[in-house]
């Protein structure tokens, strides 16, 4: 069963038209991947999905349509959106930035629970809770903004670049507790990613974006074995 499904979804930054009709399914429990070049549409997808940017079209989540909500109201269905470039809240505490990751919950009686599941894959931060986040390393700041969103309880985490400016041991590790999260909590994921390699070794399926068009799609596996997508992804 389909939790989200986009048909013809476009968007635009101004007069850019930035997608033109993106349509995509994410299986409930499952990990995709967006793969493409920069400006293929990969992250305004996820942005039109979490409402920070205007888009046409139907994204459908949990069978209800949510095209045109705003970013709060979206993120109180269960989508949780971790962005490009960390998106931490560098001059509160690393608690304080857990604490911004549940705030629009009314479960209080969840969320210290939920706080106790989030240190299974970030046990670092117990100790580190007073720390400003601006002080953490850039893998850990990473680390930390997933953590936040893992707050919300999401249905659907969606992962911008969990990758970028790291290096390599940290880069693995990352997508080995997102790997996990999506094992142990049943945790649908959708990540954008520009080392097809690793979204591909950790997804089960995978779309292609070029200038805002799904070009390619299929199992992990079958694009793996693409030779485009050899050629222009994986370095073959």
């Amino acid at each position: 069963m389909a939790l989200l499904e986009l048909n013809e979804v476009q968007a635009s930054y101004g007069s850019i038209r930035a997608l033109h009709g993106v349509s995509l399914k994410v299986e409930e429990g499952s990990i995709v991947a967006l793969l493409g070049a920069n400006g293929a549409g990969k992250t305004t997808t996820l942005r039109a999905i979490s409402g920070m940017v205007r888009a046409s079209g139907e994204i459908r989540f949990a069978g209800h349509d949510i095209a045109g909500r705003q970013p709060e109201d979206v993120a109180r269905l269960g989508i949780a959106h971790v962005p490009s470039g960390r998106g931490t809240m560098t001059q509160l505490t690393v608690w304080e930035n857990l604490q911004m990751g549940a705030y629009i919950r009314r479960d209080r009686d969840r969320i210290k629970a939920d706080y106790e599941r989030t240190m299974r894959y970030f046990p670092w931060i117990r100790s580190r809770k007073d720390q400003v986040a601006a002080t953490l390393s850039g893998g850990e700041q990473q680390m930390l903004a997933i953590a936040r969103a893992l707050m919300l309880n999401p249905k659907l985490l969606l992962l911008d670049e969990p990758s970028l400016g790291l290096a390599p041991i940290v880069i693995r590790d990352i997508f080995e507790i997102v790997k996990a999260i999506n094992r142990d909590d049943g945790t649908t994921i959708l990540v954008v990613e520009q080392n097809a390699n690793l979204a591909l070794r950790a997804a089960e399926r995978a779309y292609v974006l070029e200038v805002g068009r799904v070009t390619l799609s299929g199992s992990s596996a079958e694009l793996a074995g693409n030779e485009s997508i050899r050629k222009s992804y994986l370095g073959d």
